[in-house]
């Protein structure tokens, strides 16, 4: 089919028709970026050719050259036969405004934090110029990280992973944003070996539990596995993180962590901590927020 689409087709509206017919029929998974056919192909479409990612329509019955069919039409049948997010076949990303290279070595970035930072947590942070450190556990792409020294301009940032192969792609973004002199990358396993102490602490670490892992659609088997699951209920490292975080945490400094659907099982866990739930554009149930005083009993 695709052999007979590539001599066939001849415009840009042809390989959009084409693209969503083929996504539809493969039924794909849409979770990482995009949540329909239509826009994820036009995003592969004008992302191949090179041409503006918000602008379609003038380009939709243009004409194009054998070699732009085919190399459209390769990228089209990589997404519908192998199922692979359509971040890992454009080794791009976006978060709001911030757009980061991605492949298979870390998660395609979509945590709700991003929302949060600046003045998302404004009642806690008064004053951005307040932040001097910060840290970002399971840093992943670096995403986080470079988000949080846009909005803490005086902060330095410590971005931990336990994984190396994760720790290249953050080097990546973080020289592509200039931000070497400001973001320090660390190998080790959540706060093993720190040493620091910090005004914002953010986490965006695996929190998928065991049944849920297991039933995850094909798309998410491309990403990472380490970076997804956590445990038999997900929280395995949640639990460390609040375990150890106050030690880290300067005063009313704050905790920022990202839980996916664990909310009344993390709940049920820890019953005498305050646990404050931000809203973000999925809801008040993903992300929660904890002071050191609140994470040591003092308020």
């Amino acid at each position: 089919m695709f052999n007979q689409a590539a001599q066939e087709l001849t415009t840009v509206r042809d390989l959009l028709r084409f693209a969503v017919s083929r996504f539809n029929d493969a039924g794909l998974f849409f979770g990482h970026g995009s949540d329909n056919a239509h826009d994820e192909a036009a995003y592969l479409i004008l992302h191949t050719l090179n041409l503006p990612l918000d602008t379609l329509e003038p380009y939709l019955d243009a004409k194009l050259l054998q070699s732009e069919k085919e190399e459209v039409l390769s990228i089209i049948e990589r997404r519908a036969v192998e199922h692979i997010p359509a971040a890992y076949l454009t080794h791009q990303a976006w978060q709001g405004e911030f757009d980061f290279y991605v492949d298979e070595r870390v998660i395609v970035p979509r945590s709700f934090i991003y929302e949060l930072l600046g003045d998302g947590i404004r009642p806690w942070i008064e004053h951005d110029e307040l932040v001097h450190r910060a840290l970002d556990l399971c840093t992943g792409s670096g995403c986080l990280a470079i988000q949080m020294a846009h909005h803490y301009p005086d902060a330095q940032i410590d971005a931990v992973d336990l994984s190396l192969d994760a720790l290249e792609v953050a080097a990546i973004n973080i020289e592509d944003y200039g931000l070497e002199d400001r973001i320090s990358l660390v190998h080790t396993d959540l706060f093993e070996g720190l040493d620091e102490t910090y005004d914002l602490i953010v986490s965006n670490p695996p929190y998928v539990d065991a049944e849920s892992v297991e039933a995850l659609p094909d798309e998410y088997l491309h990403e990472p596995e380490l970076a997804l699951g956590s445990g038999e209920d997900g929280l395995d490292a949640t639990r460390q993180i609040i375990l150890q975080a106050a030690k880290y945490l300067n005063p009313k400094g704050i905790l920022l962590v990202e839980i996916g659907h664990n909310r009344e099982v993390l709940e049920a866990a820890y019953p005498e901590l305050p646990f404050t739930w931000l809203e973000t554009s999925g809801g008040d149930g993903f992300v929660f927020l904890l002071t050191r005083e609140q994470l040591l009993g003092e308020e």
